[in-house]
């Protein structure tokens, strides 16, 4: 199977791969490309019958991952994917897990639902053509109001029998049960309000996998690394500078664009970077920063245990997801009255993927069993953290 492909940026830098979602070219990622060229070698490619891919029929999932791995000589990359695009960078992960050494999956599954669906949607395809899915299509990648027309058109870019080929791809496609094999340090990117896959979907892979970090993205759909850009291209970036990838030819590992200087990582940094890579990720650079920063020789062995300890084999143990994690966070400071620590776990939980209504559950819940003036004081900690965001924003 010969896929088209597109490569970008500097000629030394490590190598990225991403895949499109269905129904979409390699050009879905564009909002991306500036700045991960900046040091990244970007391959885009299109799935068979999309884009500039010749039309393609009858084949699977894992077919569609091994036709990846073949764009590239390179023995080391780092793949992502949106959607299928997603499903096949995992895929690739599980079958040559000595090559793939990163994952950004975005909006994608481990399996994307019941077969029926899927196949009903190749049968109509192959009656009426792909673009008559356009209105729905519309309502499911974006939310309300965001005008993705640029992304719609790109239907008129896809052969409809290798989109019905791709439909039935995925009606068979399940890969839950390998999802403990991935060894790669993996991103998992969730639209909060996207309805293809929803966050429930993100949740199977971050805790399938071992090691990943989710991100949930707020007012976005199933494209929310076009509709969201701002917040998804940062995270993808954040991801990448913490996780080595050799390049060709050498035993060095080469880093993304967003590598931190030495020592930026804190104390700890060799033998805490899981730890450090999870805290940055729950409580997001600017915290970390200003704690790192105010790092003296008397708090150092403290920063290093909190990040080893706490962020590393608490937080990334995988019998409970992050949201869980951070329901019981917020609960355990209020019932001993760790307001300060509050604030920021409030900020933290909405990172993890909760709503705003879900934190306000959490603190009614502890209204009962940490004391009503404890819940109180809670409240008015969370009213005014959610107020400063809602300024930020």
């Amino acid at each position: 199977m010969k896929l088209h492909h597109r490569l970008d940026g500097p000629a030394d830098g490590p190598l990225l791969v991403l895949g499109p979602s269905l129904g979409t070219t390699l050009d879905v990622w564009q909002p991306q490309v500036p700045a991960l060229t900046a040091a990244w070698r970007v391959l885009r490619y299109d799935l068979p019958g999309h884009g500039d891919s010749p039309p393609a029929e009858g084949f699977t999932i894992d077919d569609l991952a091994q036709a990846v791995l073949d764009l590239v000589d390179e023995p080391y990359v780092a793949m992502g994917g949106i959607s299928v695009g997603g499903a096949i960078a995992a895929t690739a992960a599980v079958m040559a897990p000595e090559r793939v050494r990163s994952l950004v999956l975005c909006c994608s599954s481990a399996r994307f639902g019941e077969p029926g669906p899927w196949l009903g949607r190749a049968a109509l395809v192959r009656g009426k053509g792909v673009t008559s899915l356009a209105p729905v299509l519309a309502t499911r990648w974006f939310s309300a109001g965001y005008d993705g027309g640029w992304v719609l058109d790109m239907l008129g870019q896809v052969d409809s029998a290798s989109y019905a080929a791709c439909c039935e791809a995925l009606a068979a496609f399940d890969l839950t049960p390998r999802l403990p094999e991935i060894a790669a340090p993996t991103l998992v990117v969730a639209g909060a309000d996207d309805p293809a896959t929803p966050i429930e979907h993100a949740l199977t892979l971050a805790t399938g996998i071992p090691g990943a970090l989710l991100a949930a993205v707020p007012g976005a759909a199933h494209l929310a690394s076009v509709e969201r850009a701002d917040a998804v291209t940062p995270a993808i970036l954040r991801h990448l500078s913490h996780t080595p990838v050799p390049t060709a030819g050498t035993g060095d590992s080469r880093q993304g664009s967003a590598q931190r200087t030495s020592g930026t990582e804190g104390p700890g940094s060799a033998d805490g970077a899981a730890g450090m890579r999870t805290r940055r990720e729950v409580l997001g650079d600017a915290h970390v920063d200003r704690a790192i920063a105010a790092t003296t020789d008397f708090t150092r062995d403290f920063q290093s245990f909190i990040t080893r300890y706490a962020w590393d084999e608490i937080w990334n143990r995988p019998g409970l997801d992050r949201r869980t994690r951070s329901c019981v966070t917020l609960t355990a400071l209020v019932a001993h009255g760790h307001l300060d620590e509050l604030a920021m776990h409030v900020r933290a939980a909405l990172r993890n993927g909760l709503t705003r209504e879900e934190i306000g559950e959490v603190l009614l819940q502890s209204a009962v069993y940490c004391g009503v003036p404890a819940a109180n004081a809670a409240f008015g900690v969370a009213q005014r953290t959610l107020a400063a965001l809602d300024a930020e924003e």
